[in-house]
């Protein structure tokens, strides 16, 4: 991806729409998203970086907007988009979805439950059940969402600006 494609107007719309519906998707379940036991569903949507390295920054901007709302406030902001950061930015460079959909649920694990542990609850515990809560969300809900709609669509892929897998031939 050259770094004028990056700045070109389509690209920087399709990364802002990607954070909004990163935003919509967390608030609108908004008390399952914070605290020990959490599942935002939104988080499907990491693996968009997977397919397209730029797609980090919608992520991370998007997530850093949702935990401006979270209760645990300063920690959340820094420890939560923390953990996004670290899980989304080397998953373009893995080559196996399987393999880089796993990112997240140790980043997140690991890194807010510590944030959560800083808030006074139990850290194996919030560990436990935040990678538990992001496994849902990305190896089962996103595996899903991008390897039987998505990859089965090249127009889908052409949407979301893929520019990793190729699509197969009928003669593959």
């Amino acid at each position: 991806m050259q770094k004028n494609e990056i700045f070109n107007t389509v690209n920087i719309v399709r990364l802002a729409l990607v954070a909004a519906i990163y935003v919509a998707m967390s608030l609108v379940i908004q008390p399952f998203i914070y605290g020990p036991i959490q599942c935002r569903i939104s988080e499907a949507l990491v693996l968009l970086c997977f397919y397209r390295k730029d797609y980090c920054a919608s992520m991370i901007l998007g997530c850093f907007i949702v935990n401006l709302f979270s209760p645990s406030g300063l920690y959340d902001i820094i420890f939560g988009t923390l953990a996004t950061a670290v899980a989304v930015i080397p998953m373009y460079f893995i080559k196996n979805i399987y393999v880089a959909s796993l990112l997240p649920v140790v980043a997140n694990g690991f890194i807010v439950g510590f944030e959560l542990f800083l808030c006074g609850e139990p850290f194996w515990f919030s560990v436990g059940t935040v990678a538990l809560g992001e496994a849902v969300a990305v190896c089962i809900v996103g595996i899903l969402l991008f390897k039987l709609v998505f990859e089965k669509s090249s127009h889908l892929l052409k949407l979301i600006g893929n520019t990793k897998v190729e699509k197969k031939t009928a003669l593959q």
